[in-house]
Protein backbone atom coordinates (compact mmCIF):
# COMPACT_ATOMS: atom_id res chain seq x y z
CA UNK A 1 0.00 0.00 0.00
CA UNK A 2 2.51 2.18 0.73
CA UNK A 3 4.14 2.01 -2.82
CA UNK A 4 0.99 2.80 -4.09
CA UNK A 5 0.42 5.66 -2.70
CA UNK A 6 3.79 7.17 -2.88
CA UNK A 7 3.27 6.02 -6.84
CA UNK A 8 0.25 7.86 -6.56
CA UNK A 9 1.77 11.24 -5.30
CA UNK A 10 5.00 11.43 -8.01
CA UNK A 11 2.13 10.59 -10.73
CA UNK A 12 0.09 13.98 -9.14
CA UNK A 13 3.37 15.99 -9.20
CA UNK A 14 4.11 14.64 -12.67
CA UNK A 15 1.11 15.59 -14.06
CA UNK A 16 1.33 19.24 -12.64
CA UNK A 17 4.70 19.68 -14.24
CA UNK A 18 3.16 18.65 -17.14
CA UNK A 19 0.15 21.16 -16.90
CA UNK A 20 3.09 23.97 -15.95
CA UNK A 21 4.89 22.94 -19.04
CA UNK A 22 1.80 22.94 -21.24
CA UNK A 23 1.06 26.33 -20.20
CA UNK A 24 3.68 28.32 -18.21
CA UNK A 25 2.50 29.48 -14.79
CA UNK A 26 1.79 33.55 -13.88
CA UNK A 27 3.76 34.47 -11.01
CA UNK A 28 2.21 37.34 -8.88
CA UNK A 29 4.96 38.60 -6.31
CA UNK A 30 3.56 40.60 -3.30
CA UNK A 31 6.29 42.61 -1.44
CA UNK A 32 5.92 44.45 1.43
CA UNK A 33 8.03 46.46 3.51
CA UNK A 34 9.93 46.53 6.74
CA UNK A 35 7.66 43.73 8.11
CA UNK A 36 8.84 40.88 9.94
CA UNK A 37 7.93 37.42 10.28
CA UNK A 38 5.53 37.51 12.84
CA UNK A 39 3.25 40.64 12.02
CA UNK A 40 0.71 37.89 10.83
CA UNK A 41 -2.04 36.46 13.06
CA UNK A 42 -1.22 33.18 11.80
CA UNK A 43 2.64 33.30 12.77
CA UNK A 44 0.81 34.04 16.52
CA UNK A 45 1.02 37.54 16.74
CA UNK A 46 -1.86 38.60 18.92
CA UNK A 47 -3.13 42.18 17.77
CA UNK A 48 -2.46 42.70 13.97
CA UNK A 49 -5.12 41.93 11.96
CA UNK A 50 -4.01 39.86 8.80
CA UNK A 51 -7.11 37.97 7.55
CA UNK A 52 -6.30 37.48 3.75
CA UNK A 53 -2.82 36.24 4.20
CA UNK A 54 -3.93 34.21 7.23
CA UNK A 55 -6.77 32.46 4.86
CA UNK A 56 -3.71 32.40 1.97
CA UNK A 57 -1.55 30.39 4.35
CA UNK A 58 -4.47 28.05 4.65
CA UNK A 59 -3.95 27.24 0.88
CA UNK A 60 -0.72 27.52 1.09
CA UNK A 61 2.94 26.46 2.65
CA UNK A 62 4.35 29.34 4.97
CA UNK A 63 7.95 29.05 5.73
CA UNK A 64 8.31 30.10 9.54
CA UNK A 65 12.37 30.40 9.25
CA UNK A 66 12.80 32.87 6.18
CA UNK A 67 15.69 35.45 6.30
CA UNK A 68 17.30 37.79 4.04
CA UNK A 69 20.63 37.47 3.33
CA UNK A 70 20.74 41.86 3.59
CA UNK A 71 18.48 43.73 6.13
CA UNK A 72 17.97 46.73 4.03
CA UNK A 73 15.17 48.10 1.67
CA UNK A 74 17.43 48.44 -1.37
CA UNK A 75 19.95 45.42 -1.13
CA UNK A 76 17.21 43.32 -0.42
CA UNK A 77 15.37 44.00 -3.29
CA UNK A 78 18.14 43.80 -5.28
CA UNK A 79 18.82 40.05 -4.02
CA UNK A 80 14.85 39.31 -4.87
CA UNK A 81 15.44 40.08 -8.53
CA UNK A 82 18.88 38.63 -8.94
CA UNK A 83 18.85 35.67 -6.69
CA UNK A 84 22.56 37.30 -5.39
CA UNK A 85 24.08 37.95 -1.69
CA UNK A 86 25.18 41.39 -1.81
CA UNK A 87 28.51 40.79 -2.47
CA UNK A 88 28.01 39.23 -5.96
CA UNK A 89 25.25 42.04 -7.51
CA UNK A 90 26.96 44.88 -5.67
CA UNK A 91 23.88 47.04 -4.91
CA UNK A 92 25.04 48.34 -0.74
CA UNK A 93 21.91 50.02 -0.21
CA UNK A 94 21.70 53.24 -3.03
CA UNK A 95 23.39 52.22 -6.03
CA UNK A 96 21.65 50.07 -8.77
CA UNK A 97 22.58 46.60 -8.81
CA UNK A 98 25.76 45.13 -11.49
CA UNK A 99 23.94 42.34 -12.52
CA UNK A 100 22.88 42.61 -16.14
CA UNK A 101 19.28 42.77 -16.56
CA UNK A 102 18.84 39.47 -18.72
CA UNK A 103 19.90 37.70 -15.47
CA UNK A 104 16.87 38.85 -13.51
CA UNK A 105 13.73 37.04 -12.71
CA UNK A 106 11.84 39.77 -14.70
CA UNK A 107 14.36 39.82 -17.33
CA UNK A 108 14.23 36.59 -18.05
CA UNK A 109 10.20 35.94 -18.18
CA UNK A 110 9.92 39.17 -20.05
CA UNK A 111 12.60 37.71 -22.78
CA UNK A 112 10.54 34.20 -22.75
CA UNK A 113 7.27 35.74 -23.34
CA UNK A 114 5.35 37.05 -20.54
CA UNK A 115 3.74 40.46 -20.12
CA UNK A 116 6.14 42.00 -16.63
CA UNK A 117 5.05 44.84 -14.58
CA UNK A 118 6.59 46.20 -11.60
CA UNK A 119 4.13 48.64 -9.46
CA UNK A 120 5.36 50.60 -6.51
CA UNK A 121 8.83 51.13 -4.65
CA UNK A 122 11.93 50.20 -6.42
CA UNK A 123 14.73 51.57 -4.65
CA UNK A 124 17.64 50.58 -7.29
CA UNK A 125 18.44 53.71 -8.71
CA UNK A 126 16.62 54.80 -11.44
CA UNK A 127 13.17 53.05 -12.01
CA UNK A 128 14.49 51.18 -15.57
CA UNK A 129 10.70 51.10 -17.12
CA UNK A 130 12.06 50.37 -20.60
CA UNK A 131 12.50 47.02 -19.41
CA UNK A 132 8.86 46.47 -17.91
CA UNK A 133 5.40 45.95 -19.95
CA UNK A 134 3.74 47.98 -17.43
CA UNK A 135 5.77 49.82 -14.67
CA UNK A 136 5.16 52.58 -12.53
CA UNK A 137 7.54 53.65 -9.51
CA UNK A 138 6.74 55.32 -6.20
CA UNK A 139 7.50 56.11 -2.52
CA UNK A 140 9.04 57.64 0.28
CA UNK A 141 5.41 59.17 1.76
CA UNK A 142 1.86 57.49 2.82
CA UNK A 143 0.21 60.19 0.95
CA UNK A 144 0.50 61.15 -3.08
CA UNK A 145 -0.21 63.96 -5.07
CA UNK A 146 -1.82 62.20 -8.34
CA UNK A 147 -1.34 64.50 -11.61
CA UNK A 148 -4.91 66.28 -11.25
CA UNK A 149 -3.71 67.77 -7.41
CA UNK A 150 -6.01 64.81 -5.89
CA UNK A 151 -3.98 62.89 -2.93
CA UNK A 152 -4.30 59.10 -2.27
CA UNK A 153 -2.59 56.92 -0.17
CA UNK A 154 0.55 54.84 -1.84
CA UNK A 155 -1.05 51.26 -0.39
CA UNK A 156 -4.58 52.18 -2.40
CA UNK A 157 -2.66 53.77 -5.53
CA UNK A 158 -0.33 50.30 -5.09
CA UNK A 159 -3.93 48.35 -5.21
CA UNK A 160 -5.28 50.41 -8.32
CA UNK A 161 -1.71 50.40 -10.50
CA UNK A 162 -2.22 46.21 -9.96
CA UNK A 163 -5.91 45.98 -10.64
CA UNK A 164 -5.26 48.20 -13.63
CA UNK A 165 -2.21 45.92 -14.52
CA UNK A 166 -4.30 42.20 -14.38
CA UNK A 167 -7.50 43.50 -16.33
CA UNK A 168 -5.55 45.19 -19.20
CA UNK A 169 -3.23 42.46 -19.33
CA UNK A 170 -2.83 40.74 -22.85
CA UNK A 171 -5.49 37.69 -22.34
CA UNK A 172 -2.59 35.28 -24.54
CA UNK A 173 0.39 35.64 -22.57
CA UNK A 174 1.16 34.64 -19.05
CA UNK A 175 2.60 37.76 -16.85
CA UNK A 176 4.25 38.21 -13.71
CA UNK A 177 3.51 41.25 -11.54
CA UNK A 178 5.51 42.22 -8.65
CA UNK A 179 3.86 45.12 -6.42
CA UNK A 180 5.74 46.45 -4.39
CA UNK A 181 4.20 48.13 -1.15
CA UNK A 182 5.74 50.77 0.49
CA UNK A 183 3.87 49.94 3.49
CA UNK A 184 4.45 49.47 6.48
CA UNK A 185 7.97 51.40 6.09
CA UNK A 186 7.73 54.78 8.17
CA UNK A 187 7.49 58.42 6.50
CA UNK A 188 11.29 59.10 8.09
CA UNK A 189 10.55 62.77 7.66
CA UNK A 190 7.53 62.85 9.17
CA UNK A 191 7.24 62.90 12.88
CA UNK A 192 4.13 60.86 12.99
CA UNK A 193 6.16 57.88 11.12
CA UNK A 194 2.77 55.74 10.41
CA UNK A 195 0.47 57.59 8.53
CA UNK A 196 -2.54 54.98 7.85
CA UNK A 197 -5.41 55.86 5.80
CA UNK A 198 -8.21 57.57 7.80
CA UNK A 199 -10.97 54.67 8.13
CA UNK A 200 -8.01 52.54 9.54
CA UNK A 201 -7.68 54.57 13.06
CA UNK A 202 -10.20 52.40 14.89
CA UNK A 203 -8.62 49.52 14.40
CA UNK A 204 -6.74 48.48 17.13
CA UNK A 205 -8.23 51.58 19.25
CA UNK A 206 -8.87 49.73 22.43
CA UNK A 207 -6.17 47.36 22.14
CA UNK A 208 -2.86 47.62 24.28
CA UNK A 209 0.15 46.97 22.42
CA UNK A 210 2.22 44.33 24.25
CA UNK A 211 6.13 45.53 24.44
CA UNK A 212 8.72 42.66 23.86
CA UNK A 213 10.58 41.97 26.79
CA UNK A 214 13.65 42.40 25.15
CA UNK A 215 13.06 46.21 24.09
CA UNK A 216 14.15 47.59 27.84
CA UNK A 217 17.17 49.78 28.97
CA UNK A 218 18.86 46.51 30.54
CA UNK A 219 18.93 45.60 26.87
CA UNK A 220 19.71 48.26 24.78
CA UNK A 221 22.94 48.41 27.62
CA UNK A 222 24.37 44.78 26.63
CA UNK A 223 24.69 45.63 22.87
CA UNK A 224 28.00 46.68 21.93
CA UNK A 225 29.09 49.78 23.37
CA UNK A 226 29.78 51.22 20.15
CA UNK A 227 26.17 51.21 19.02
CA UNK A 228 25.16 54.21 20.76
CA UNK A 229 23.41 57.32 21.52
CA UNK A 230 25.13 58.42 17.72
CA UNK A 231 23.68 55.20 16.35
CA UNK A 232 20.70 55.66 13.59
CA UNK A 233 18.76 52.51 15.10
CA UNK A 234 18.93 54.21 18.70
CA UNK A 235 18.03 57.55 16.79
CA UNK A 236 14.87 55.94 15.64
CA UNK A 237 14.04 54.35 18.58
CA UNK A 238 13.81 57.74 20.33
CA UNK A 239 11.25 58.99 17.09
CA UNK A 240 8.95 55.99 18.02
CA UNK A 241 9.32 53.94 21.34
CA UNK A 242 11.08 56.20 23.65
CA UNK A 243 7.66 57.02 25.58
CA UNK A 244 4.59 54.15 26.49
CA UNK A 245 2.82 56.32 25.19
CA UNK A 246 4.71 56.95 21.64
CA UNK A 247 5.53 53.08 21.62
CA UNK A 248 1.14 52.71 21.57
CA UNK A 249 0.47 55.35 19.21
CA UNK A 250 3.14 54.19 16.79
CA UNK A 251 3.12 50.55 16.64
CA UNK A 252 -1.19 50.96 16.20
CA UNK A 253 -0.31 52.83 13.13
CA UNK A 254 2.00 50.74 11.87
CA UNK A 255 -0.19 47.75 12.40
CA UNK A 256 -2.81 49.66 10.83
CA UNK A 257 -0.55 49.88 7.68
CA UNK A 258 0.07 46.48 7.84
CA UNK A 259 -4.15 45.50 7.97
CA UNK A 260 -4.49 47.81 4.92
CA UNK A 261 -1.56 46.27 2.83
CA UNK A 262 -3.47 42.70 3.96
CA UNK A 263 -6.83 44.35 2.31
CA UNK A 264 -4.94 44.82 -0.67
CA UNK A 265 -3.40 41.76 -0.99
CA UNK A 266 -7.08 40.25 -0.73
CA UNK A 267 -8.69 42.55 -3.66
CA UNK A 268 -5.72 41.63 -6.22
CA UNK A 269 -6.39 37.97 -4.94
CA UNK A 270 -9.73 38.14 -5.40
CA UNK A 271 -9.29 39.66 -9.02
CA UNK A 272 -7.38 36.75 -10.51
CA UNK A 273 -10.01 34.69 -9.21
CA UNK A 274 -12.49 36.42 -10.61
CA UNK A 275 -10.62 36.62 -14.36
CA UNK A 276 -10.39 32.64 -13.20
CA UNK A 277 -6.84 32.20 -13.39
CA UNK A 278 -6.15 31.95 -9.46
CA UNK A 279 -5.57 28.76 -10.14
CA UNK A 280 -2.63 29.17 -12.58
CA UNK A 281 -0.82 31.85 -10.74
CA UNK A 282 2.11 31.30 -8.32
CA UNK A 283 1.72 33.91 -5.75
CA UNK A 284 4.12 34.71 -3.32
CA UNK A 285 3.41 37.12 -0.02
CA UNK A 286 6.95 38.27 1.25
CA UNK A 287 9.03 41.06 2.61
CA UNK A 288 11.98 43.01 2.06
CA UNK A 289 13.60 43.07 5.77
CA UNK A 290 12.61 42.67 9.35
CA UNK A 291 11.77 45.67 11.83
CA UNK A 292 12.55 46.24 15.37
CA UNK A 293 9.47 46.87 17.54
CA UNK A 294 11.93 48.35 20.06
CA UNK A 295 13.63 45.19 20.74
CA UNK A 296 17.41 45.70 21.83
CA UNK A 297 16.44 49.34 22.64
CA UNK A 298 16.32 49.84 18.47
CA UNK A 299 14.26 50.90 15.39
CA UNK A 300 14.52 49.84 12.17
CA UNK A 301 16.47 47.13 10.98
CA UNK A 302 19.96 46.61 9.52
CA UNK A 303 21.92 44.29 12.29
CA UNK A 304 21.68 40.39 12.26
CA UNK A 305 19.60 39.63 15.19
CA UNK A 306 16.30 37.92 14.77
CA UNK A 307 13.80 41.30 14.79
CA UNK A 308 15.63 42.51 11.87
CA UNK A 309 16.57 39.19 9.58
CA UNK A 310 13.52 37.15 9.65
CA UNK A 311 10.67 38.03 7.30
CA UNK A 312 7.37 36.11 6.36
CA UNK A 313 7.09 33.56 3.39
CA UNK A 314 3.84 31.97 2.40
CA UNK A 315 4.10 30.58 -1.12
CA UNK A 316 0.88 29.22 -3.11
CA UNK A 317 1.36 27.02 -5.83
CA UNK A 318 -0.90 25.25 -8.03
CA UNK A 319 1.22 22.45 -8.73
CA UNK A 320 0.97 21.88 -4.83
CA UNK A 321 -0.39 18.52 -3.44
CA UNK A 322 -3.36 19.14 -2.00
CA UNK A 323 -2.19 17.69 1.70
CA UNK A 324 0.44 20.29 1.77
CA UNK A 325 -1.52 23.12 1.95
CA UNK A 326 -1.76 24.75 5.05
CA UNK A 327 1.77 23.55 6.24
CA UNK A 328 4.67 25.11 7.66
CA UNK A 329 7.80 24.78 6.69
CA UNK A 330 11.19 25.34 8.88
CA UNK A 331 13.87 25.03 6.35
CA UNK A 332 16.03 28.07 6.32
CA UNK A 333 14.90 29.79 3.17
CA UNK A 334 16.24 32.77 1.71
CA UNK A 335 15.54 35.71 -0.50
CA UNK A 336 17.76 35.43 -2.81
CA UNK A 337 15.84 31.76 -3.40
CA UNK A 338 12.95 33.26 -4.90
CA UNK A 339 14.32 34.13 -8.26
CA UNK A 340 15.23 30.63 -9.17
CA UNK A 341 12.05 29.82 -7.44
CA UNK A 342 10.11 31.83 -9.87
CA UNK A 343 12.04 31.07 -13.61
CA UNK A 344 12.04 27.41 -11.94
CA UNK A 345 7.97 27.69 -12.23
CA UNK A 346 7.83 29.32 -15.57
CA UNK A 347 10.29 26.62 -16.70
CA UNK A 348 13.15 28.68 -17.49
CA UNK A 349 16.58 27.52 -16.17
CA UNK A 350 18.18 29.99 -13.81
CA UNK A 351 21.10 31.52 -14.91
CA UNK A 352 24.38 30.36 -13.18
CA UNK A 353 24.80 33.84 -11.64
CA UNK A 354 22.06 33.00 -9.03
CA UNK A 355 23.12 31.94 -5.40
CA UNK A 356 19.67 30.74 -4.41
CA UNK A 357 17.70 27.55 -4.89
CA UNK A 358 14.28 26.69 -6.30
CA UNK A 359 12.10 25.98 -2.96
CA UNK A 360 10.00 24.15 -4.62
CA UNK A 361 11.05 20.68 -4.01
CA UNK A 362 10.72 21.41 -0.37
CA UNK A 363 6.71 20.91 -0.79
CA UNK A 364 6.49 19.06 -4.65
CA UNK A 365 9.52 16.21 -3.88
CA UNK A 366 8.55 13.30 -2.53
CA UNK A 367 11.14 13.01 -0.22
CA UNK A 368 12.65 16.08 1.04
CA UNK A 369 15.75 17.07 -0.36
CA UNK A 370 19.16 18.34 1.17
CA UNK A 371 19.02 21.63 2.18
CA UNK A 372 20.90 24.25 4.12
CA UNK A 373 20.38 24.83 7.87
CA UNK A 374 23.34 28.19 7.91
CA UNK A 375 24.04 31.08 5.79
CA UNK A 376 26.23 33.75 5.78
CA UNK A 377 24.70 37.43 6.26
CA UNK A 378 26.01 41.05 5.71
CA UNK A 379 25.64 44.41 5.87
CA UNK A 380 27.51 47.66 4.33
CA UNK A 381 28.49 50.34 6.45
CA UNK A 382 26.44 53.17 5.89
CA UNK A 383 27.76 57.03 6.44
CA UNK A 384 30.06 55.69 9.22
CA UNK A 385 30.55 53.24 11.98
CA UNK A 386 29.13 55.62 14.60
CA UNK A 387 25.78 55.91 12.25
CA UNK A 388 25.10 52.29 10.82
CA UNK A 389 28.22 49.80 11.27
CA UNK A 390 29.40 46.84 9.04
CA UNK A 391 27.70 43.62 10.21
CA UNK A 392 28.01 40.05 9.40
CA UNK A 393 26.94 36.71 10.61
CA UNK A 394 26.47 33.05 10.63
CA UNK A 395 23.20 31.98 11.30
CA UNK A 396 21.82 28.93 12.03
CA UNK A 397 18.18 28.45 13.95
CA UNK A 398 20.11 27.33 17.21
CA UNK A 399 23.02 29.23 16.98
CA UNK A 400 24.22 32.63 15.98
CA UNK A 401 27.75 34.58 15.32
CA UNK A 402 28.04 38.05 14.74
CA UNK A 403 30.81 39.99 13.12
CA UNK A 404 31.22 43.78 13.38
CA UNK A 405 34.26 44.33 10.82
CA UNK A 406 34.70 48.01 11.41
CA UNK A 407 35.70 46.78 15.20
CA UNK A 408 37.15 43.58 14.75
CA UNK A 409 34.56 42.09 17.50
CA UNK A 410 32.67 39.01 17.94
CA UNK A 411 29.52 38.05 19.62
CA UNK A 412 28.31 34.36 20.00
CA UNK A 413 24.30 33.29 21.03
CA UNK A 414 22.54 30.14 22.15
CA UNK A 415 19.38 30.99 20.35
CA UNK A 416 17.87 27.75 22.20
CA UNK A 417 18.92 29.50 25.58
CA UNK A 418 18.74 32.47 24.64
CA UNK A 419 16.63 33.64 21.88
CA UNK A 420 16.42 37.19 22.37
CA UNK A 421 20.18 37.30 22.04
CA UNK A 422 20.93 39.29 25.04
CA UNK A 423 23.68 36.99 26.12
CA UNK A 424 26.89 37.46 24.35
CA UNK A 425 28.89 33.96 25.22
CA UNK A 426 32.31 34.89 23.24
CA UNK A 427 34.19 35.28 26.34
CA UNK A 428 33.37 32.38 27.81
CA UNK A 429 35.87 29.51 27.74
CA UNK A 430 33.14 27.00 28.20
CA UNK A 431 32.19 28.10 24.33
CA UNK A 432 35.91 28.42 22.98
CA UNK A 433 35.58 25.38 20.76
CA UNK A 434 31.90 26.26 19.28
CA UNK A 435 33.41 29.82 18.77
CA UNK A 436 36.08 28.44 16.43
CA UNK A 437 33.80 26.19 14.68
CA UNK A 438 31.79 28.90 13.76
CA UNK A 439 33.96 31.73 13.03
CA UNK A 440 35.71 28.80 10.71
CA UNK A 441 32.38 28.26 8.49
CA UNK A 442 31.43 31.44 8.63
CA UNK A 443 34.42 32.51 6.90
CA UNK A 444 33.83 29.61 4.53
CA UNK A 445 30.51 30.95 3.58
CA UNK A 446 31.70 34.47 3.31
CA UNK A 447 34.11 33.49 0.80
CA UNK A 448 31.33 31.36 -0.94
CA UNK A 449 29.11 34.38 -1.05
CA UNK A 450 31.45 36.41 -2.84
Amino acid sequence: MKYITNLFALIIVCHSLILAAEKPLNILVLYADDWRHDTLGVAGNPVVKTPVIDKLSTESMRFTHNCVTTAICGVSRASLFTGQWMSRHGNEGFVPFKTPWSETYPGLLRENGYFVGHVGKWHNGKFPAEHFDFGRSYYGTHWIEEKDGTKIHVTQKNENDALEFLRDRPADKPFCLTVAFFATHAEDANPLQFLPQPESMKLYEDVKIPVPVNATEESWKRLPEFIDEKNEGRNRWHWRFDTPEKYQSMMKNYYRLATEVDATCGRILAELEKEGVLDQTLVIFTTDNGFYHGEHGLADKWYPHEESIRVPLVIHDPRMPAERKGETNDDITLNVDLAPTILAAAGIPAPETMQGRDIAPLYLAEDKPEWRDEFFYEHAIIRDSSFIPASEALVRKDWKYFYWPDFKREQLFDLNADPGEENDLVKNPEYAVKLAEMRERFLALKAEAK
